[in-house]
């Protein structure tokens, strides 16, 4: 008898030991060390707290376990599960009623009376006094929570691919989060669990770790490089390596074996398997968001241009007074070198990219080309759509700028606003011809097929003061709706995704106006080809007309007929030389 109090004991104040039993009546192996300390964490952890461990790790099992722990010391917890499908969520209160009823010594908290619930969605356990709350309630992100009271809180892999893609959805799905937290009931014991494996680098985790929810990540290596993780490695884990007891790119549990962990990098892919394996998202993102600061140019641009620039990533050319908001560790540089010799601008156009008034930008870009490249030497945003005083200010923007053309996306307003310009055009006296361009593909798709190549082929110059107006633009909003509207945050944030940003009125200007530059150029260029192969089919008919022979030759020999005297006069013969 005093053995089971003692064990009884134990398994109350040790939630290890509790898994431990657990586990063995599952006939699985004993708990790894990933998994004894994912245990400690649940219990000893501060109220509110994340865990994110690599796939495979049985964290959704640890979580069932640890509820039923909870309940096994105090049986009027009252207890909700929240995970991204309500389907998910009733797996979990599933799986805790089975192991309830299949494990002999936790029979006692099955129900005792028809009286008490017992359900997939909600369940009571024996013990438990009379509540309006069941003991144990699961619901998905997206359903009933309100008007539920609950003193823990575990929310099961909420964050999945298809409800984080976007912006908006990682912004709604954050929302969701924190109206939660009036869910939770007033006291020191109400505990908030979120356990999960982050999608991108712009996880609602990363959200969490800035409002005092303290992370815990255990990878499944030990990682080659700690920055990456940002000081969120598991304890355990960075003591190993402080001690140096351990090697990197070795397996951090005995749950993987080294062999089955490269077998699955190679099944998966690199990239995948960092996201999955490693919970490290730089590799992800550096793959799924292509347009890059570092691939720019970034320069003062003054009324002409130099012959030639040369790109540079090193440090000594990074601008360090330029705020970037772009991904971790992308930054602006400074040419490596710039030719002394300036040249005119061979076209300047205005890139404008209506909208109506709303949440929205009416955006106005300013750009050049010259000798293959292209240059960004201002940009303006405005709010009041289509307004006269928008109309005008662009208008007097392209005057500014001697810009030659006004490029207007025409699926906005079917052509209309192609004619307010029009009219204020000629009012303000800018010589401008007007060009509508309509867009037939995805957006997003659209402004990363554009800027890509330009970019990676550093042939896009940026005037700084640019990102000067793009930083202190929409002073009156709040910070995250700040960033929303800036082009750097557009830019560095756009992936082919569809909504993969709120806002893209400024990205979408400024790819507007590269790919009518990039299209010009490549008319231009068939043009003079085909311009070139008219000259020359007249030229050799002028040939053959006046002097067969010498045409003939010169068909033979590959010559230019445009190159060959043929006049009579001076065609030499062969016949006269005798």
């Amino acid at each position: 008898m005093n053995n089971v109090a003692t064990l009884d004991k134990k398994i109350k104040d040790d939630f290890r030991a509790f898994l431990t039993l657990v586990w063995r009546e599952l006939d699985l192996p004993k708990p790894t060390r990933a998994q004894l300390s994912i245990a400690k964490y649940l219990q000893t952890g501060p109220k509110r707290l994340q865990i994110s461990a690599f796939r495979g790790v049985g964290k959704s099992w640890i979580s069932a376990a640890f509820v039923l722990w909870t309940l096994y010391n105090n049986h009027d917890k009252k207890i909700m599960v929240v995970s991204a499908s309500k389907e998910r969520a009733d797996n979990f209160s599933i799986f805790c009623q089975k192991l309830i009823l299949d494990i002999r010594w936790l029979g006692h908290l099955g129900p005792k009376t028809d009286d008490q619930r017992w359900s997939r969605i909600s369940f009571d356990v024996g013990p438990a006094k009379p509540h309006q709350a069941p003991s144990v309630k699961s619901v998905g992100i997206t359903g009933q929570m309100t008007g539920s009271r609950a003193d823990l809180l575990v929310f099961d892999d909420v964050e999945v691919p298809l409800n984080s893609a976007t912006d908006m959805q990682r912004e709604k799905l954050l929302q969701l989060v924190t109206e939660a937290e009036s869910i939770l009931t007033p006291s020191n014991e109400s505990r908030i669990l979120f356990l999960g494996t982050p999608q991108s680098t712009f996880t609602i985790y990363r959200k969490l770790a800035e409002r005092a929810y303290k992370p815990f990540v255990w990878p499944a290596r030990y990682p080659k490089s700690l920055s990456n993780y940002e000081g969120l490695l598991a304890p355990q884990l960075e003591e190993d390596i402080d001690k140096k007891k351990v090697e990197s790119w070795t397996p951090t549990d005995t749950r993987f074996s080294d062999k089955d962990l490269i077998e699955r990098e190679a099944a998966m892919g690199r990239s995948n398997f960092m996201l999955q394996f490693m919970l490290d998202t730089s590799l992800s993102d550096e793959e799924k968001f292509p347009l890059k600061f570092r691939d720019l140019i970034v320069t003062p641009l003054g009324e002409e241009c130099a012959q030639r620039y040369v790109w540079s990533a090193d440090p000594r050319y990074m601008l360090t007074q330029l705020n970037p908001v772009g991904l971790p560790g992308d930054r602006f540089y400074g040419p490596l070198f710039i030719d002394e010799a300036a040249v005119p601008y061979a076209e300047t156009i205005v890139s404008v990219d209506p909208s109506g008034r709303g949440s929205d930008e009416t955006v106005a870009v300013i750009l050049s080309q010259a000798n293959g490249y292209i240059f960004l030497r201002d940009i303006k945003a405005y709010k009041e759509g289509y307004s006269d005083r928008t109309l005008i200010d662009i208008v007097r923007l392209g005057k500014r700028y001697k810009a030659t053309k006004l490029i207007i996306e025409s699926n906005f307003g079917d052509g209309m606003i192609c004619e307010l310009f029009k009219r204020h055009q000629r009012q303000e006296g800018l010589m401008a011809d007007i060009e509508e361009v309509r867009a037939t593909t995805r957006k997003e798709e659209r402004i990363i097929e554009t800027l890509e190549p330009v970019m990676n082929q550093h042939k896009l110059i940026v005037d700084p003061k640019v990102f000067e107006f793009d930083y202190r633009s929409n002073p009156d909003e709040p910070p995250e709706k700040r960033l929303e509207y800036m082009l750097m945050y557009q830019m560095s944030r756009m992936c082919k995704d569809k909504g993969a940003v709120r806002h893209d009125d400024r990205a979408d200007a400024l790819a507007q106006g590269v790919k009518w530059f990039i299209d010009a150029v490549a008319i231009s260029a068939q043009e003079a080809v085909d311009e070139r192969q008219r000259q020359e089919w007249n030229a050799m008919e002028q040939a053959f007309i006046n002097n067969p022979h010498l045409a003939t030759d010169a068909l033979v020999l590959g010559k230019s007929f445009k190159d060959l005297e043929v006049q009579q006069n001076k065609v030499y013969d062969w016949t006269q030389s005798r």
